[in-house]
């Protein structure tokens, strides 16, 4: 089961990201999603957030605990729910709206400057989207083509081929990071299952005895 948190501030689609999300994995990919959201009192520029549990199996508590994938696109929403992920969590951020503080948590953090790419593209309302395929890339919970098949009736009709070029942008970005990641690991040397031979033992010449 995993658990994951996308948060921003409203009007950034924080909670069509998790409903995007949830559609894709339960409808296209045959898992189980559970979806919350909470957003504060202002209707935009406030912390909000939409929680969404994962499962193989069917989902009998549909909130998260402890999250192990935090998405956030603001400062606000970062300080607010970065303390409640896990030790071993993924953190992903939008580079350019989140200042990372110290931290001695093992958290492994990847980040993408989704607003920026957004507004290359023509609109930075879209930059949800690049974040969402920033998202697929690196946590592999969902196949790309069920988030780009999820995405009819969730987006405007009229910017459905700009909403799914903003996600292909992200998901290639990502793909870029984790295949330099991957490079940079250590190979691990393969141990040699050949025998070694043994040495042969050097029989020893018997003393002949004095008569």
């Amino acid at each position: 089961m995993s658990e994951i948190r996308f948060s921003g501030f409203g009007g950034q689609g924080i909670i069509r990201c998790g409903l995007i999300t949830g559609k894709a994995i339960s409808l296209f990919d045959n898992k189980h999603t559970a979806m919350t959201q909470s957003f504060g009192p202002e209707a935009r520029g406030s912390a909000c957030s939409s929680q969404l549990v994962v499962s193989e199996e069917r989902v009998l508590y549909p909130y998260i605990t402890r999250p192990e994938i935090l998405v956030s696109m603001s400062q606000e929403a970062y300080e607010k729910y970065e303390p409640e992920l896990r030790d071993d969590g993924i953190l992903i951020i939008d580079k350019d709206l989140v200042r990372l503080k110290p931290t001695k948590r093992g958290i492994k953090v990847y980040a993408i400057p989704a607003t920026r790419f957004a507004e290359e593209l023509g609109n930075r309302i879209i930059a949800n989207l690049v974040m969402l395929g920033f998202f697929t890339a690196v946590t592999e919970l969902a196949s790309p083509e069920a988030m780009k098949k999820a995405l009819p009736g969730l987006v405007p009709g009229r910017f459905l081929e700009l909403n799914i070029k903003a996600f292909d942008r992200g998901y290639d970005y990502g793909k870029d990071i984790m295949a330099e990641e991957k490079k940079s690991k250590p190979k691990l040397k393969k141990q040699s299952t050949k025998k070694t031979p043994a040495k042969p033992v050097k029989k020893k010449k018997a003393k002949k005895q004095k008569k």
